[in-house]
């Protein structure tokens, strides 16, 4: 008896697809494989679309801010130029609006800080004895202060230098005027944290080594030689309403550390509040110009945009 062929097919067997099914199972993976593809290129596009946007907003918040900043430059030169020898008007504050975004604006002459290239051996003293040091670490302190930035005179001998060398640090003092306050961090001996706080103290453009005492900070006032604390505090409690050559009258042998002469430069801080919600705060140091074309140059300008000062 002869099987037939359905019969001779048995349970488990495999069996040969068809040409077609075969030929459309590998082109249903293939198309898997195609979207599956454009998936993950969609989902790239989409990051970089998205990366893109950011970047352009960063860009348009960072050219917002530098143009805010300049006018907030120009705005205080402007006031800066009416003042008066009578007038002097060593601080001053003012707002303005421009493109959605608030500026608040504050200036303050360089005299209100003490010159690290111009200061005497007694203020600099003076600050760091405010600031907490003792008397003889802070005179110390003040030594090594004036040997960074003063000139060697000594023929083949550099006591200054050698005392660098004998504390195995791999620099020399600079010998010539500081460039900038943060060197202060490099002068022999001086303790980091104390560095810190003198910071907002300290200038290397108020040029001259007196302060403007109706402009300096009350830690600046009482680092003054000969000032007593009671006479720091009268002053304090009085100089917004008294007439500055008064204020001098007061000061009795802490007035030869004081000059009401006004300063060229002045310290711009500025708080800034883009359209967008985003905050930015500035500072720069500028200095009049009488004669030449520009009003102003900006010696110093840093913001923190990018983070922090």
């Amino acid at each position: 008896m002869r099987l037939s062929s359905t019969a001779r097919d048995l349970p488990g067997e495999p069996r040969d697809l068809p040409r077609e099914q075969g030929e459309a199972g590998f082109i249903i993976v293939a198309v898997l494989w195609i979207i599956a593809a454009l998936a993950t290129f969609a989902s790239c596009y989409a990051i970089y679309v998205g990366n893109s946007a950011l970047a352009a907003r960063v860009s348009s918040d960072r050219l917002q801010s530098d143009a805010l900043i300049s006018a907030g430059l120009e705005l205080t030169a402007l006031q800066l130029t009416g003042r008066t020898p009578d007038d002097p008007r060593p601080t001053g504050d003012f707002r303005f609006q421009l493109a959605g975004a608030n500026v608040a604006v504050n200036f303050r002459t360089e005299g209100a800080r003490v010159d690290l290239n111009a200061a005497t051996k007694e203020l600099l003293a003076g600050l760091f004895e405010t600031l907490g040091a003792k008397p003889s670490d802070a005179a110390y302190y003040a030594d090594r202060i004036i040997g960074w930035r003063k000139k060697n005179e000594g023929a083949g001998q550099n006591k200054e230098a050698d005392a660098y060398k004998d504390a195995g640090l791999k620099y020399l003092p600079r010998q010539s005027p500081f460039q900038n306050v943060a060197e202060l961090r490099f002068v022999l001996g001086l303790p980091p944290e104390l560095v810190e706080s003198a910071m907002p103290f300290l200038t290397i453009y108020n040029g001259i080594p007196q302060i403007d005492v109706m402009a300096a900070p009350p830690e600046v006032i009482q680092s003054l030689p000969h000032m007593t604390p009671d006479l720091a505090k009268t002053l304090l409690d009085t100089r917004r309403t008294s007439d500055p050559k008064a204020i001098l009258s007061q000061l009795g042998q802490a007035k030869d550390s004081v000059s009401l002469d006004p300063r060229k430069a002045n310290r711009v801080n500025m708080a800034i509040r883009l359209k967008d919600g985003r905050r930015v705060n500035a500072e720069a140091v500028i200095l009049q110009n009488d004669k030449d074309t520009e009003p102003y140059a900006i010696l110093a300008w840093s913001d923190d945009f990018d983070g922090v000062f």
